[in-house]
């Protein structure tokens, strides 16, 4: 069955503000997939010359910019961490995250032991 491909350490974690490295948007990091996990369609939408490698991990993200929120899916490489520590505006960030002390969200749907 399965290759010898290793399955690459996910750099964020869920509850994680990130932001995209070349669009003006920013968001808290809801799920992971260790590869991509999304449509052939999806993947060639996005502009060959910044068409990320689907070898990696992929975030899904309650996203915002400017104008508006959505949810994002997002490679690896093309997030940095937000260091602004402004809070997030996003309408289901207070469904599926508790903020704690430090600013940085803890997520409601994954038990803490």
């Amino acid at each position: 069955m399965g290759g010898t491909s290793q399955v690459r350490e996910a750099k964020f974690t869920v509850g994680q503000v990130v932001r995209h490295r070349i669009y003006p948007f920013r968001g808290v990091v809801f799920d992971v997939d260790p590869e991509f996990d999304n449509t052939e369609e999806w993947w060639l939408s996005i502009p060959e010359d910044i068409r990320p490698d689907k070898d990696q991990p992929y975030y899904h993200l309650l996203a915002e910019n400017a104008e508006t929120e959505y949810i994002a899916y997002v490679s690896e490489q093309n997030l940095l961490p937000d260091e602004t520590g402004q809070p997030l505006r996003h309408p289901q960030v207070s469904e599926l995250f508790t903020e704690d002390e430090q600013g940085g969200y803890r997520a409601l749907y994954l038990q803490s032991h």
